[in-house]
Order: structure tokens, then C-alpha cells, then sequence
């Protein structure tokens, strides 16, 4: 049986995240030993590895235990009655980016089960199942947390959080909140010098590992349109999904069909004009082109698309891939709270995800 003092953690995803914050939680629980952190499930699409009594798994080696299993993950419903049943408390977390494990949050909640997640579509899918998630928590007493889903390690929702819950009011926030965006549109159009054709800094961008397998799905602008969703809905505006307001794709029309990202790749320098020319336009105004996403509280407005900036704005001098989210609010004035670093990478990510954890865990332990 577990102790009094035991917190058992379930985790389901092990790629390039969920690998991380193994390696994590791992220095975490060598470093607390109270409450005492007990692995007792964890899964990838195929496999799965968990005791029928809870006995904890073996975290130092837990990604070799579950290369080697022959168990096949139970359905998710099962895994939340396998969890709920459980003899101490649980944390779940998802390190996955999929709608099946996010619609089962509620349930999951529900039967007092913490969550903690940088799933981006639990929070930016249907605004019932946001309604869902908050309403289980808050029956339950079960506590969820998701700073991952938009900054990576920054700390973006936990200070809108703060603004928000401290009576500040929130008119506007805005900025860079793709990794892949920013190095694209700070070596196509930099503020010093000349920048490539944009086909070849999109190559380059997925060469260098940032962009998707398929370049299109960081193009059509939808992950920055999750983000803000979700920033909207923090700030108080009940936005639908990501696709109801006006996101902007820098995918040319006559590429959408295109069979793969390397078709897709091979045909986009037909289409490098159109980009040269809305950097050219950009120039002759003194400024750049960044890729940004804005929310205006006060007229309830959300978009994301291309816009352009004097050359010493803070988000035209982003360097890299950083992200960089500006709060403008009633007590900070004209001089926006800035939030700048890495938006993107295995292991900032799962930091964000290690510090929800030890937040859930000074809550519930």
C-alpha cells in the first residue's frame, strides 16, 4: 500500500517531451524526498507499463522497462479507473498532443485525478470542453495545470493568470509565440542586412529541426491560433476555437494540395515573389515583417497574421527563435510587461511541465 506521504505520478506520451521531464522528475524526487514521487504508469501509443498494485516503476530505467513491455496501453477510460482506484493521489501527466487524451480530461478531474500538460488542445479546442476541464477541477477539487501549452518553459499563463486573479485589467497582448515563426521572419527580413529567399529559410527552418515534418502545419498560422485562443480565454474573452477568428496562412493557395511537405517544399520557390514583395513593402516603410498574433480585450478582437514594425520595436529585434509576449494593461500603462526567451525545445518545455507538477504538488501533498 502507499504511504500517507506518497504522490504517484502517471505519465502518457515519451517522445521528445515526455523523455525530458522523465529525466526531470527523476532529479525531482532525488531532490524532495517528501512528499515521496512514485512513477506507477507510463505509456506511448503502443505500449504500456504499470503494476496491478501500484508498485512504482523503476524511473532511471522506466524508457528501457517500456521499450521492453509487451503490454498494449488499456483504453484511456480504463487508465482513468485504473488511476482513480489507485491507494494515494495521482498526477497525470500528458505529454501528448492528442484530442482523444484531451477529451478525457473532465472524466479524469472528475475522479480526482491532478493534471498537468503542455497540450495545447484541451484548452483550445471547443470552448464546452474548456468549460468541461474548469467545471471538473473545481467540483473535484483536483487541480489542473498547462503553462506549457503556449510558452514552453515561459512564464506566459501563469503572469496572466496573476494579472488577472491580482484585478489588473488586460487591454491588449501580443507577439511572437512561434519558435519556428520567429527564426523564419528574423533571417527572411532581419533588421540589419538582407535575408534569404523565403523558400530557402523555409528549408533551412526544417533542416535546423524547426518546423514540423510538414512545413504547412507551422505556415497555416493554427498553432499560434491555439495559443492565443487560449490566452483569450484566460483573459476573459469566450473565443469558440482557433478558427474563429482571422488567422492568416503564408501557404500560397495553389500549394495546400500539395501531397507532402517535400512536394510541397520543391514547388514553393514559384511562390518566393509574393513574400519579397511584402518585405519590399515592409522596407519602404523603415520597418519589418514579423508573424504575430494580437488579442484586444477591450473590442474583444483576436487575430494572427503578418504585420510590421519600426526596426527598434522589441518584437522586430527578437533574435533566433525566441517567442516574445507583451501585456499591456491598466497598471503597467504605456510600457507593456514583456515575457522573452525560448518558446520551443524539449527541454524548456518540460520544465514548464516539472514546474506544474511541483505547483500541484505544494497543493495536494
Amino acid at each position: 500500500m502507499a504511504s500517507a506521504n506518497q504522490i504517484l505520478i502517471a505519465v502518457i506520451g515519451a517522445g521528445g517531451v515526455g523523455k525530458c521531464f522523465l529525466s526531470q522528475l527523476q532529479a525531482l524526487a532525488a531532490r524532495k524526498p517528501s512528499p515521496k514521487l512514485s512513477l506507477c504508469y507510463i505509456s506511448t501509443s503502443r505500449k504500456a507499463l504499470y503494476n496491478d498494485d501500484y508498485s512504482p516503476i523503476n524511473i532511471d530505467n522506466a524508457l528501457d522497462a517500456l521499450a521492453a513491455s509487451s503490454k498494449a496501453p488499456p483504453s484511456l477510460t480504463k487508465v482513468v479507473e485504473y488511476l482513480a482506484a489507485a491507494p494515494a493521489k495521482v498526477v497525470l501527466v500528458d505529454n501528448t498532443s492528442s484530442q482523444d487524451v484531451a477529451e478525457l480530461y473532465p472524466l479524469a478531474l472528475e475522479r480526482g485525478l491532478s493534471i498537468v500538460t503542455p497540450n495545447k488542445k484541451a484548452f483550445s479546442g471547443s470552448y464546452q470542453l474548456w468549460q468541461d476541464i474548469f467545471s471538473a477541477a473545481s467540483t473535484s477539487g483536483a487541480k489542473v495545470y498547462h503553462e506549457s501549452s503556449v510558452g514552453a518553459g515561459l512564464p506566459v499563463i501563469s503572469t496572466l493568470k496573476d494579472l488577472v486573479d491580482t484585478g489588473d485589467s488586460v487591454t491588449k497582448i501580443e507577439g511572437v509565440f512561434s519558435g519556428t515563426m520567429s527564426f523564419l521572419f528574423n533571417s527572411f527580413a532581419p533588421t540589419e542586412g538582407k535575408g534569404g529567399q523565403w523558400s530557402d529559410e523555409v528549408k533551412k527552418a526544417k533542416t535546423l529541426g524547426y518546423t514540423e515534418p510538414d512545413p504547412r502545419d507551422d505556415l497555416n498560422g493554427l498553432d499560434v491560433a491555439r495559443k492565443l485562443t487560449i490566452l483569450a480565454r484566460l483573459a476573459g474573452l469566450p473565443v469558440e476555437s482557433p478558427t474563429s477568428f482571422p488567422v492568416q496562412s503564408l501557404i500560397p493557395k495553389e500549394l495546400e494540395s500539395c501531397t507532402s511537405g517535400d512536394d510541397f517544399l520543391e514547388k514553393l520557390p514559384a511562390f518566393d515573389q509574393q513574400m519579397e514583395d511584402t518585405k519590399a513593402e515592409a522596407e519602404k516603410a523603415g520597418k519589418v515583417v514579423r508573424f504575430v498574433g494580437s488579442i484586444d480585450v477591450a473590442a474583444n478582437k483576436v487575430k494572427v497574421g503578418l504585420e510590421m514594425f519600426d526596426r527598434a520595436h522589441p518584437i522586430a529585434a527578437l533574435k533566433g527563435s525566441d517567442n516574445i509576449i507583451s501585456f499591456y494593461t491598466k497598471r503597467y500603462g504605456n510600457n507593456p510587461l514583456i515575457i522573452q526567451g525560448a518558446g520551443a525545445g524539449g527541454d524548456v518545455t518540460a520544465m514548464g511541465v516539472t514546474s506544474d507538477l511541483i505547483k500541484v504538488l505544494s497543493q495536494i501533498a
